[in-house]
């Protein structure tokens, strides 16, 4: 069977606030819960949570080698860390991952991305956390990568990265605006070009009345590191990008994933984060010939 190196990637909950991380300048110090490992050619990436009824819940990208896409999955934590479901919740024709989940106006709602489908997708939690539904009336009018809503100022803003080339998709923050979720939304363009932070990889966080956007460095390898960008100006619609720290794994996962980090991300009273080894895997287009012909 052709092999080749191959991402790996795991996810782990860092029993701390983010304010907390982001205050103290570093990942380390704090008691970690990794998430499961799903088996042979399989991760689980992008952690995103919500609590509901003392409960976490972490929706993440689940991804098989041996299939060309993703699919997400919720993973249900009771207060202590014990893992009590996991389940898929969301599949469709396209490959799907970062399911940045929020909740505004007693809604709760997943903004995944799909940019292989050519659009960017609302959907709407009618069961939370298994039942969705796309919202039509959700317009935004580029199939962004990793598309980040933040509400501020009274105003929702949109940060993203084009479905562009290679480079553009790992070097590039573009910055969107609207009055309302479901848009009509404007795009203010470009705002950083820069390999070592700028497609969004977790969420905008106000930390002591300044804003924070978590970015992936890229630089060497996909998703090689977290690198925070300050937020400015969004009060006076006047948006400025400054970079600002970068923050390692925790070295506690460092030692078994030393190859990545690619997404910080706050769920209340804990932080969310996934880290990478660069291993070897199955060939993808071999394995999905296998699959085909029924063998394997």
């Amino acid at each position: 069977m052709p092999f080749l190196r191959t991402d790996h990637w795991r996810c782990a909950i860092i029993h701390a606030p983010l304010t907390d991380l982001i205050r103290a300048g570093s990942l380390n110090g704090f008691a970690v819960t990794t998430l499961p490992d799903i088996g042979d050619h399989r991760f689980l990436a992008d952690p995103f949570g919500l609590w509901r009824n003392g409960r976490l819940h972490v929706f993440a990208e689940a991804y098989d080698y041996r299939s060309p896409k993703g699919v997400i999955e919720v993973l249900v934590y009771d207060r202590t860390g014990r893992l009590i479901e996991r389940e898929e919740v969301l599949r469709e024709d396209w490959h799907l991952s970062y399911p940045y989940v929020f909740e505004h106006e007693e809604e709760t709602y997943l903004l995944p991305e799909a940019s292989a489908s050519g659009r960017l997708t609302l959907y709407r939690a009618t069961q939370f956390p298994l039942g969705w539904e796309k919202v039509e009336a959700f317009n935004f009018p580029e199939a962004a990568i990793d598309a980040t809503p933040f509400h501020h100022a009274g105003r929702w803003w949109m940060f993203w990265t084009p479905a562009g080339t290679r480079e553009e998709r790992q070097s590039t923050l573009y910055l969107s605006v609207a009055d309302d979720l479901m848009g009509p939304w404007t795009s203010l363009g470009l705002f950083l070009n820069d390999r070592a932070g700028a497609r969004p990889g977790g969420t905008p966080i106000v930390v002591d009345g300044e804003i924070f956007l978590p970015t992936q460095d890229c630089r060497g390898t996909y998703g090689q590191g977290i690198r925070l960008l300050k937020i400015e100006g969004l009060e006076r619609g006047l948006p400025k990008v400054t970079p600002d720290a970068v923050l390692d794994a925790p070295a506690v996962l460092r030692r078994r994933f030393p190859d990545g980090f690619h997404t910080l991300s706050a769920a209340g009273q804990v932080t969310l984060v996934d880290v990478k080894r660069v291993g070897f895997g199955p060939k993808r287009d071999f394995m999905n010939v296998k699959r085909r012909l029924g063998l394997g």
